[in-house]
């Protein structure tokens, strides 16, 4: 088909998982799939078919969870936060519970332990904390709490399990906030508003407005991507007066760039962030004793030939650490850079259509073998193959249909 096409634009806890929000999110790729059957209000019964082969024979089924928008104001379809058992053998989705009461569960998260998940609610003022079952997946509301700001969108666990760092995009705070041994949140232990000169934008730069707070692979620091004050923060926990310190001053982005989304280079020594604004992805060395960001790089997310309006969206790195991947939200596609081995620097390895349109969020596999890419605007799920040598992404025409979608978590039970 068509969209499989590549364009190149020289021519077109007990047991911790380690992995990270994106890996997690990925794990879904453990099986290969064939064409689903479409569903206005979800997918039940959806037949994939595993190819095997993917280190994962030995488990029966896991869990999916699907986040979505869900309100009129946003021009949502999604209904609630979904769960799915996945067979791993078959590839069936079957749906197990719908939280319907749940408005926008903009962006998830697992706890450390993998044995609750938490939600932000986008757009809203508050966090969600759930107990997840053992047996089923299903999920059980344990509280709700307030992040003393407004639309909260994105949320991270520290490594020991006890702090909850969460970004409140609108009134420009980042909250701290207590998680108990039962999975529970406190009420927000400090609050920290990120200042700074606002960037040129009239209409997307009018105050700081903090987009992700991302652990870096060691877990001693926060980085914060700031889309209105074009700044990159990095901040610390101080566990013992539990409060958030901003670790060195921040780093620098272009004007107007609206830094959005960070990934770490496996090394822990490199990290791109995409900005939304400009559609560009700047690469900075990063120190990993103090948390400095230093820039060494800004390449396009976009080809020279494309000339239309376009925002980028999500960034994540090959575990192998050799390619970076981006998504364009107009262009409506997947960038690919390879990485310079000795240097970081970023070279265009090519752009893939994303399969629909307005891909917000993607995920890569821990194997690296697939791709899947979140496209909000057309409510589709799309499949890629991934060459691990060329870093090429290959469409299939394998797509799950679920409303408005925005992120996806994956555990095994």
């Amino acid at each position: 088909m068509e969209s499989s096409q590549v364009r190149n634009d020289r021519g077109a806890e007990a047991e911790p998982t380690r992995w990270s929000r994106r890996g997690i999110a990925a794990f879904l790729f453990a099986s290969a799939l064939t064409p689903v059957i479409p569903a206005t209000t979800g997918f039940t019964q959806i037949p994939i078919t595993s190819k095997g082969g993917n280190g994962m024979s030995d488990l029966s089924s896991y869990f999916a969870y699907v986040g979505a928008r869900t309100t009129k104001e946003r021009g949502a379809r999604g209904n609630g936060l979904n769960v799915y058992r996945v067979d791993a053998k078959t590839g069936v989705w079957s749906h197990i519970q719908l939280l319907g009461d749940l408005v926008n569960p903009s962006f998830l998260a697992f706890d450390r332990s993998g044995r609750f998940l938490y939600t932000v609610h986008g757009d809203l003022s508050d966090i969600t904390a759930m107990a997840i079952d053992p047996a089923d997946g299903s999920l059980r509301v344990i509280n709700r709490q307030s992040t003393e700001g407004k639309n909260p969108v994105h949320l991270a666990i520290d490594p020991s399990n006890r702090f909850m760092v969460v970004a409140n995009h609108i009134t420009s705070t980042l909250a701290l906030l207590p998680r108990h041994e039962d999975g529970s949140l406190g009420a927000v232990i400090d609050l920290v508003k990120l200042e700074g000169k606002i960037g040129p934008h009239r209409v997307e730069q009018p105050f700081a407005k903090p987009h992700q707070v991302e652990f870096d692979p060691s877990g001693a620091f926060i980085v914060v991507p700031d889309k209105g004050l074009d700044l990159v923060f990095t901040y610390r926990i101080d566990a013992e007066n539990k409060k958030l310190v901003l670790a060195t001053k921040p780093a620098q982005a272009r004007e107007g760039a609206g830094p959005r989304h960070v990934a770490f280079h496996p090394s822990g020594r490199l990290a791109y962030v995409i900005n939304e604004l400009d559609s560009t992805v700047t690469g900075y060395r990063f120190d990993p004793a103090n948390g400095a960001l230093a820039p060494f790089q800004v390449v396009s997310a976009l080809p020279d030939t494309f000339t239309g309006n376009s925002r980028a969206a999500e960034i994540a790195v090959s575990a192998d650490g050799r390619f970076v991947y981006a998504s364009n939200r107009g262009y409506d596609t997947i960038a690919a850079f390879a990485i310079d081995a000795a240097t970081g620097r970023l070279s265009p390895a090519g752009w893939t259509p994303s399969g629909g349109k307005t891909p917000r969020f993607f995920a890569l596999g821990p194997s690296d073998k697939f791709l899947l890419a979140a496209n909000e605007e057309t409510d589709t799920l799309n499949f890629f193959e991934r060459d691990a040598a060329s870093g090429r992404l290959v469409a299939t025409d394998r797509t799950v249909h679920v409303g408005s979608p925005v992120c996806i978590l994956i555990k095994a039970p």
